[in-house]
């Protein structure tokens, strides 16, 4: 069975610190590169296997895991030793796991990677290694991007993507609430710079964003009082894994669940399920949908339900990616006659476009992130369950 309705079947892409350093990173140049000598190449996985967003990780690994599964498990040609590490809620459990990988375990190349604050935490050990840095959900903008890359998206870019749409579609000021952390400021930057650049006004005090403590809020009620006293028409948030079932929840129950719930992530993957009917008919921008009618997607989305039952997430989906662009470099490095990390990073840089269940997108010259179309869903009913279902095009995105 395929998901969705002939609405959304159609062709939706167009072609196209001092901390580190107590942690002995000095000692870790030239630790990995072990790739060529067995036939075998090592990829370390960093994932929040524990935590707030622990949903969120699983996936990610799923994901990657799936791939590895469904070719053989071989990445261009060359047996995986797959190490997984969990990232746990952000640097203070990251860097040490992502050290043990580096250090340790001397991996070809690191993936995985949820929260921001955990990606700029790593950054520097990989860069002084260098090894190829696949990261597979968001990141934020960052200066040196040699080693660098994303198969997901730049953190700002979902809110970006929906801004224009929000404005023509809400007739008054927009409330925006988000997590305070790394993520959620730039998830939110995204959203207000750019509906503020098209004329939308926000209904928040001072026209700021307001900020949840991460990870302690679990009760959004007094948020939702504070938002039903100001004159907003609708709401904006970004909200994933635990959090994003908490607010969902809370908001159906609270005095503004009659206003229009714009997101980006809350209702994606198995939090949906959480949320049950409490979900209905919220929007949500996303780079991928479940129901996308492309090749690429029907072999991903039957090969994940044969496997989980639920429907793909983007998060597995970009880790899946992750996998499909090593497999193409390793191949390509070993064509040309040598695989090491430095290689493997080679190839990336040198990878035209990538075939995806997203569509086909390919790594942007300016940071090293996925040139793509960002699309608007909404939560619908889909036979006897609620699914988010394809409305439309938003945006092409990426640099």
């Amino acid at each position: 069975m395929f998901f969705g309705t002939p609405l959304a079947r159609r062709r939706r892409i167009r072609p196209v610190c001092a901390a580190v350093l107590a942690l002995g990173l000095t000692a870790v140049t030239g630790c990995s590169g072990d790739s060529g000598t067995d036939g075998t190449v090592k990829i370390g996985l960093l994932s929040s296997l524990s935590g707030t967003y622990k949903t969120v990780g699983t996936d990610l690994r799923a994901g990657f895991e799936l791939y590895l599964e469904t070719h053989g498990n071989k990445l261009g040609g060359r047996e995986v030793e797959l190490v997984v590490a969990d990232e746990g809620d952000g640097p203070p459990t990251a860097l040490p796991a992502a050290t043990r990988l580096v250090k340790k375990d001397k991996v070809d190349v690191l993936t995985g990677l949820v929260a921001g604050g955990s990606f700029n935490a790593v950054l520097p050990l990989v860069q002084q290694a260098k090894i190829p840095l696949v990261g597979s959900n968001a990141r934020p903008t960052v200066k040196d991007i040699e080693y660098v890359w994303t198969t997901s998206f730049l953190s700002d870019e979902p809110g970006r993507a929906i801004a224009p749409y929000v404005k023509e579609d809400v007739d008054g000021p927009v409330y925006a609430i988000g997590p305070d952390y790394q993520g959620g400021h730039d998830e939110l930057r995204g959203f207000t710079e750019e509906f503020k650049r098209v004329g939308g006004e926000l209904a928040n005090p001072g026209g700021t964003t307001t900020w949840t403590p991460f990870p302690k809020t679990t009760n959004f009620m007094p948020y939702f009082s504070e938002i039903a006293r100001t004159n907003a028409k609708a709401v904006y948030c970004f909200y994933a894994g635990k959090a994003a079932i908490d607010f969902v929840k809370q908001y159906a129950q609270s005095d503004i669940a009659h206003l229009p719930l714009y997101t980006a992530f809350v209702t994606e993957g198995s939090g949906l399920q959480a949320q049950g009917k409490a979900a209905k008919d919220i929007y949500s921008v996303q780079n991928y949908s479940a129901d996308l009618d492309n090749e690429a997607n029907r072999k991903f989305a039957a090969d994940w339900m044969n496997k989980y039952l639920g429907q793909p997430t983007t998060y597995a989906m970009a880790s899946y990616d992750a996998a499909a662009v090593l497999d193409q470099a390793i191949a390509d490095a070993e064509r040309r006659g040598e695989v090491t990390p430095q290689t493997i990073n080679k190839a990336i840089a040198a990878l035209g476009q990538i075939d995806s269940p997203r569509g086909t997108w390919e790594f942007g010259d300016t940071a090293h992130s996925p040139v793509q179309t960002w699309y608007l869903r909404q939560v619908r009913p889909d036979g006897n369950q609620l699914s988010n279902v394809m409305v439309q095009d938003l945006a092409t995105l990426g640099t």
